[in-house]
């Protein structure tokens, strides 16, 4: 049994980074030819230029606001006819379309993405790897399988290690229950507040799930607390920290120092609303560079916040280490797996005239959030809340409760989205 998904995962960062950036020319002049969206990102850059890390700082910093923005630009021409699925679906950021494509997902949004044919095509096996996963284990796979790529994400990964996979998809908690009980799955996919809610449920009913025994979280924070809180029912629990445009960008390892940053990504950490890069161990924007060929982004603004950490982890693995996930550089957060924007919350108070203002309290422990949207009319008639709570589900997919204020009530600081949560 070999210590790394890859052997290349001990390869050292100077010699890693060479090899990256000797690729890196060759990948731009390819995303220039097929993905129209890059080529103007790229303009006036020379790919055979690019060959460090401070000529890689002189291209311009790509932000998903700006990636949903050149989609919804090309979907509401009048005139789709002369466009090829790449820039009419994906805006020009895509160099593949339907066919080359083995699936396409929406996010939040909506913005879409593609998934290729290729093998293990998001990353993530040697997360599932490094979290302890081999060959012949059953993944009971929580993430969701319909509109957004998380499920895929997981399940590919699990295919190139070999693995069979169960897709449970989310929630019918008690059926998720009984289907563990029937399959003893080795290990569990998802986001830890989902298991956590089976595993109470198991407590409830006297239940055992004793040969589950790893589990590879993402989409929420899994802070020690919890980690240990599934230390003691037999579980040991990894994180993997990924987007759904660049799939997975880093993951926790033995050593519990950090995520360590994926191969085949050039990872920056810069200045937020910049593009300038930080110091090591200062916490700035996460922003990444893929070499995918088939959707190659470039200079990529997650909008999560993170840092560098110094030196190798203990593990062996000699790629960068982050500190993992810091917090957004904007307001947009993640509640149970599912990105929430601003931009959302402004959709739920078009819909509904009678609310001047609102603002979206995220609160709760971890795998614990509650979302409460405080909003301001007039006068609260009767059903507003009900009808307001019933948009916001529509709009998230995400439960909320809604509470009616005074007019002048909120405070004028501008913040749609405050997540209050608690996350020691």
């Amino acid at each position: 049994m070999t210590t790394y998904y890859e052997e290349r995962e001990a390869v050292g960062v100077a010699e890693r980074e060479a090899e990256l950036f000797s690729r890196l020319p060759d990948a731009l002049r390819r995303a220039r030819e097929r993905a129209p969206a890059i080529a103007q990102q790229l303009q006036g850059v020379e790919p055979g230029d690019i060959r460090n890390r401070a000529s890689l700082a002189a291209i311009p910093v790509i932000r998903k606001t700006e990636l949903l923005q050149a989609q919804l630009a090309k979907r509401s021409q009048a005139d789709t006819n002369g466009q090829t699925v790449n820039e009419r679906v994906f805006g020009g950021f895509s160099a593949i379309g339907w066919g080359d494509a083995a699936k396409v997902f929406a996010s939040p949004g909506p913005i879409y993405e593609p998934e290729s044919h290729r093998s293990d095509y998001w990353g993530f096996a040697r997360a599932l790897y490094a979290a302890g996963f081999r060959r012949g284990d059953l993944v009971y796979n929580c993430f969701s399988y319909h509109f957004t790529p998380a499920g895929s994400m997981m399940e590919t990964a699990a295919h190139a290690l070999g693995c069979t996979v169960f897709p449970g998809g989310v929630g019918q908690t008690e059926q998720q229950l009984q289907a563990m009980i029937d399959l003893q799955p080795a290990g569990y996919t998802g986001t830890p507040s989902f298991l956590r809610i089976i595993l109470e449920k198991a407590d409830e009913t006297g239940t055992s799930l004793a040969p589950l025994k790893r589990a590879l979280f993402s989409g929420e924070a899994f802070p020690p607390s919890l980690r240990e809180w599934f230390q003691q029912r037999g579980i040991d629990g990894y994180q993997a920290y990924g987007t759904a445009d660049l799939g997975m960008i880093a993951y926790e390892t033995s050593a519990r120092e950090g995520l360590v940053v994926n191969e085949d990504l050039l990872l920056e950490i810069v200045r937020p609303g910049t593009g300038q890069p930080v110091p090591d161990g200062e916490v700035g924007e996460v922003v990444v560079t893929t070499l995918n060929p088939d959707y190659p982004l470039v200079r990529f603004g997650t909008g999560d916040l993170s840092a560098i950490l110094p030196g190798e982890s203990p593990c062996g693995r000699r790629n960068l280490r982050i500190r993992g996930w810091l917090g957004r550089a904007d307001q947009t957060t993640k509640v149970r797996g599912l990105f929430v924007h601003p931009g959302q919350v402004a959709q739920v108070v078009a819909r509904h005239p009678d609310v001047l203002r609102a603002r979206l309290v995220v609160a709760g422990a971890v795998g614990r959030d509650t979302m409460l949207l405080r909003i301001e009319v007039p006068e609260a008639s009767e059903g507003l809340a009900d009808r307001v709570a019933s948009t916001v589900r529509e709009i998230t997919k995400l439960r909320a409760e809604v509470e009616c204020l005074a007019p002048g009530t909120l405070p004028n600081d501008g913040k749609v989205i405050d997540d209050v949560r608690d996350y020691e």
